[in-house]
């Protein structure tokens, strides 16, 4: 059943069910206010039946009976009983009166009651004439009231039933309201393919649900297409860059074996080769680092590092690659409380980022000096690496993370563009910030940030 169906179904049934709650509360309160009703006009004859009853003077009896003829409404079957009271539990029975003795017993011990059987009601009060008492019983059919209630029975029947039909047109009608704006997302997304990524829902204006799922959609579309094209770039690049020392050693091979050759020229050759394939493997060692940290740049993490400490690892690290590098690390002030320096962090990742970083700053200001600043308090803990490079252009900064990119002035260096973006995507990883400024021939400043508010939110194995 489709969604269109159960929201008709639905809105039916509980039409039908709230309809019909109604049409049984109108239905009581309805006859109870008839039986009320024809109890008041019993209890103004019974009054009355007493009064004649009471009466000596022939002038007032004839009076009360044309008041009871000409003054009351005249009822079915009517009847009328006085019987006297002897004592307490004792009264002068009538034999045309077929009564439950609680009935009598009711009216003795509070005065006044009422009794039903096949629609015909019977009232009974006591009246004190003296010091005499009576019960005086008067009873009539109340035809009119079960007409009425059959007639507004019959009313409600075909008007529920008529509201059942209303209602599933209606529930139609509201489903078809409801649902079509789906259906108008569900058949612009299914015309979407990876061929047309850029198309885009129309918007909707109306600040409602719909109007929240359509801006989904449409930021959707936008991560998927920007998705694509950098994956698509990346495969290009890829490919090209690990082409190249493939197709160098091949060509180096089959020169080589054409003819034989002197030693000199094979051990050449030999480091021809052994240069393309270290290129070869350290390109491939980079592209599968960049796809350990996922495709989408989250990963969880397993480690607690100081931070201070992880530095001091990749200037070891640093120190067994560029001996005579000029990296110097310092704090801006040691904090009194060390804790102050733990990120829950994949360390190896970590240190492989902060070391792509610096050896960057290392290798583009021809081994300069390169100042690394650590400082941690109770708000973020921030790293900074500052060196005295060729710097960068301003329009080369867009593209900084982009893998494979390679600016102008950087060309004569080194490296395959995947430093800086594989540092971007792990430090991105642990909720952490990267901030880059330069100025060309002047340096640039990088800057890691881990705000102490998304550190906690690190999920964090031990």
């Amino acid at each position: 059943m489709d969604i269109r169906k159960k929201i008709t179904f639905n809105y039916v049934a509980l039409s039908t069910f709230s309809t019909s709650l109604l049409c049984v509360i109108v239905f009581f309160l309805f006859r109870e206010n008839n039986r009320y009703h024809f109890l008041k006009r019993l209890d103004d004859r019974a009054k009355i039946v007493a009064s004649i009853h009471f009466q000596e003077d022939p002038e007032k009896i004839k009076y009360y009976k044309n008041l009871k003829k000409d003054g009351l409404e005249e009822l079915i079957e009517e009847e009328e009983f006085v019987l006297r009271i002897n004592s307490q539990n004792s009264f002068d029975y009538n034999t045309n009166l077929n009564l439950p003795n609680e009935f009598y017993t009711n009216i003795l011990s509070t005065g006044k009651d009422f009794f039903e059987v096949d629609n015909k009601y019977y009232l009974g009060q006591v009246f004190k004439e003296g010091s005499q008492k009576y019960i005086v019983i008067v009873a009539a059919r109340d035809r009119k009231g079960k007409d009425t209630t059959i007639y507004i029975v019959k009313i409600m029947l075909f008007g529920g039933i008529g509201f059942v039909f209303l209602a599933f047109f209606l529930g139609r009608f509201l489903a078809k309201r409801v649902i079509n704006p789906v259906v108008r997302i569900t058949k612009e997304v299914n015309r979407i393919r990876a061929s047309n990524l850029h198309n885009r829902l129309p918007e909707v204006k109306n600040s409602d649900e719909i109007s929240d799922l359509t801006n989904t959609f449409n930021d959707m579309l936008d991560r998927l297409e920007t998705s694509f094209e950098i994956q698509a770039n990346f495969i290009n690049n890829a490919s090209h860059e690990l082409k190249t020392p493939i197709t160098t050693i091949i060509a180096e091979s089959e020169i080589m074996l054409l003819k034989e050759r002197q030693v000199s020229e094979y051990v050449e050759s030999l480091e021809n080769i052994y240069s393309q394939a270290s290129r070869l493997g350290n390109l491939t060692e980079s592209l599968l680092k960049l796809t350990q940290t996922g495709y989408d740049g989250k990963k969880q993490v397993s480690d607690i590092a100081r931070i201070d400490e992880l530095l001091m690892d990749v200037k070891s690290d640093l120190d067994k690659i560029y001996p005579d590098n000029r990296v110097s690390i310092k704090l801006n002030f040691a904090p009194k409380d060390s804790n102050l320096f733990l990120l829950p962090c994949n360390k190896p990742l970590l240190e492989l980022a902060i070391n792509n970083i610096i050896t960057n700053g290392v290798k583009y200001s021809d081994n300069n000096e390169v100042f690394v600043t650590l400082s941690a308090n109770n708000e973020m803990i921030k790293i900074s690496i500052n060196d005295i490079g060729i710097g960068i252009p301003p329009e080369d900064i867009p593209h900084l993370y982009e893998p494979f990119f390679r600016g102008k002035i950087a060309a004569k260096y080194i490296g395959y563009g995947l430093g800086l973006p594989l540092a971007s995507k792990i430090i991105r990883m642990h909720d952490g910030e990267l901030q880059v400024q330069s100025e060309q021939n002047k340096g640039t400043i990088v800057t890691i940030i881990f705000k102490k508010t998304n550190i906690k939110n690190f999920n964090v194995e031990s």
